[in-house]
């Protein structure tokens, strides 16, 4: 008769994790692409933040009396999107403006009295589903598209004036577009990123980059803006950190100027002084 030898907890442990082992992986696995499928169609509410108003919303009243405003509807496939152009009396160029992706008109244009004290024109934009805008972010395409949309309605009466196109957080992937497109007197790009491909990336390193529908590679587009380039970013910015603005100036073969303001976050940087008097000094430079 054999006696077997006794099993160790090793052992048993062993060929329980042989046995288990397949059947976790392939719960693990089947748990990832769900999560993969969740992702895909929902990125837009995970981009985008939105504050809708009523179509009956006036503007009239928000700002000092002495600036005048024009508030523009601008027809695009499937929606009308709402801007407002902020005139001067001796205007001495346009500011086109594109925000990031949070708020509305009302929660960007609330330092209009910087553009107006340098005597230009500022224009800001609502994407799809912002404020008055309406329908709904779809497509980066659709972005590029009715940026240019906008453009094509606002720049046209600026002929013969210096026109700087400014990007915010978002708004810098559409206006490094833009810009290569249509070449302005500068191109302003604060608080940027890379490319929305790379923040992905280091916020979610295990979805795969193929399934992100809204790379906005700016990285790969600024080497062919042939515009001068000014980039303000917060050396304290946690959410895009300092070294994406670092890496756009290396694509662009060292032409941008890049200006990294100490003690700036993300949403804050307009509160430095460093941030205002850089910008005072580009765009009044542009008008002399």
């Amino acid at each position: 008769m054999t006696v077997s030898a006794p099993i160790s907890p090793a052992a048993r442990l062993l060929r329980g994790l042989r046995r288990w082992l397949p059947r976790a992986l392939l719960v693990a696995l089947i748990g990832y692409l769900a999560l993969l499928a969740s992702l895909y169609p929902n990125q837009e509410r995970l981009l985008f933040h939105p504050q809708p108003l009523p179509a009956d919303f006036s503007f009239v009243g928000r700002y000092a009396p002495e600036q005048a405003f024009e508030e523009i509807r601008i027809p695009v496939e499937g929606a009308v999107l709402d801007g407002l152009l902020f005139r001067q009396p001796a205007s001495r160029g346009l500011v086109f403006f594109l925000h990031g992706n949070t708020g509305n008109l009302t929660t960007w244009t609330t330092r209009v009295d910087f553009y107006r004290r340098l005597g230009f024109d500022l224009f800001m934009l609502d994407y799809r589903g912002f404020g008055k805008s309406g329908g709904h972010i779809a497509s980066e395409a659709q972005l590029h598209a009715d940026v240019r949309a906008a453009w094509n309605r606002i720049a046209p009466d600026y002929a013969g004036k210096p026109v700087a196109i400014l990007g915010r957080s978002l708004g810098t992937g559409l206006a490094t577009r833009l810009a290569r497109d249509v070449k302005p007197d500068l191109l302003v790009l604060v608080s940027p990123y890379a490319s929305l491909l790379r923040v992905a990336r280091e916020h979610y390193p295990l979805v795969p980059g193929a399934l992100l529908k809204y790379p906005l590679e700016s990285d790969r587009l600024i080497g062919a803006v042939t515009s001068p380039v000014l980039i303000l970013h917060g050396r304290s910015d946690t959410l895009i950190p300092v070294d994406h603005a670092e890496a756009l100036v290396t694509a662009s073969g060292g032409r941008a100027e890049l200006l990294a303001v100490d003690g700036a976050g993300h949403d804050d940087i307009q509160d430095f002084a460093a941030y205002r008097d850089a910008l005072a000094h580009r765009l009044t430079g542009l008008a002399r």
